[in-house]
């Protein structure tokens, strides 16, 4: 039966979910465990998403080379696999019970575990919004402490710990992303990695050369970038965000998040090209040549988009395109737009 002390350990864990900063959060987690269940060391382990690697973003009484060795050595043992397909998070104690391999038997308990004096252990596999994100491990120096009862109570927290331990779970809110809206992270070699209870955007889903801009953005160091795009047979809001490598994250990103929009102010898509162009501070005559049009018709093109944005002059409108993020720029015309 459980006590009021586990009872309440459990109810603060479950409570950090709503804190943003997870390093903290997770850190913190980990001594509420401590008083729920007996342990000596205990680590957290998150995936990254970029990666694949498993990274531990909190950490108590474990030796490095220990630490060092969940994170690294433990995922190609035939124990990691037992402990991925059970709900019920498995210990050394209790591994009698299991029809899968005895960990007191294999290399990582001889070689890792038992030297560094620990005895029995429990290891969970966390899951949040249904993907593996992390483990997390507790260990102790008394034999036969993670029984039944200990184990169920572990596999209470786990949603917890698994919302706390996703380096995604929370990407949305650092960017104060409105909850409408599809949004994923662009790794620099352009793996997209979906937030949970988000679409992946379309512009991500087509070929639609949206790649090297996001490649470009990342070059200029900005932090936000608002702009149109077509994707999917129509017209989408698109803001890129800077994502900083944080804990479980090894490398920056981009946050892509996209909107259903129409062409605002009733633009043409041609008239949003020379829009954005004119906002690159290139002249009606380059413009033309960069669209192979005639300086007349570029003319027109910009009379247009003046009456229909109400701008009295080629730099209201500029300021407006900048402004409202009214633009579809290239690769080489985002040191302008950029926000820092």
């Amino acid at each position: 039966m459980l006590s009021h002390h586990q009872i309440a350990a459990a109810t603060r864990i479950g409570m950090l979910v709503r804190e943003r900063d997870t390093a903290s959060a997770c850190a913190e987690a980990l001594r509420e465990l401590a008083c729920a269940l007996p342990l000596d060391a205990a680590t957290l382990l998150t995936i990254d998403p970029l990666t694949g690697s498993h990274v531990q973003v909190a950490g108590i009484g474990y030796p490095a080379k220990v630490s060092q060795a969940l994170a690294g050595e433990f995922v190609a043992t035939p124990w990691y696999r037992n402990v991925v397909r059970r709900e019920l998070p498995p210990s050394i104690s209790q591994d009698a019970e299991d029809a899968g391999p005895r960990f007191r038997n294999g290399w990582f308990y001889a070689e890792r575990v038992r030297p560094a004096g620990f005895r029995d252990g429990v290891t969970g596999a966390l899951r949040h919004r249904g993907r593996l994100v992390g483990l997390v491990h507790l260990s102790t120096e008394s034999a036969n402490a993670y029984d039944t009862d200990a184990r169920r109570l572990l596999a209470s927290v786990m949603p917890a710990l698994a919302a706390l331990a996703d380096p995604v779970a929370y990407a949305g809110d650092l960017h104060a992303l409105p909850e409408e809206g599809a949004a994923s992270l662009v790794a620099a070699a352009g793996r997209v990695v979906d937030l949970p209870g988000r679409e992946r955007p379309q512009v991500l889903r087509e070929d639609g050369g949206l790649r090297p801009l996001l490649d470009a953005f990342t070059d200029t160091g900005g932090r936000r970038l608002r702009l149109l795009w077509p994707a999917g047979g129509a017209w989408r809001r698109v803001v890129l965000h800077r994502h900083e490598a944080g804990p479980g994250l090894a490398s920056d990103a981009v946050l892509v998040h996209e909107t259903p929009t129409e062409l605002p102010y009733g633009l043409s898509p041609r008239e949003l090209e020379v829009l954005t162009r004119a906002a690159t501070g290139q002249t009606n005559q380059a413009i033309a040549q960069a669209l192979f049009l005639s300086p007349r018709t570029v003319h027109s093109h910009v009379e247009h988009l003046l009456r229909k944005t109400g701008c009295a002059s080629r730099a209201e409108a500029t300021a407006l395109a900048v402004r409202d993020g009214l633009l579809r720029p290239g690769p080489d015309h985002l040191a302008r737009f950029v926000e820092r």
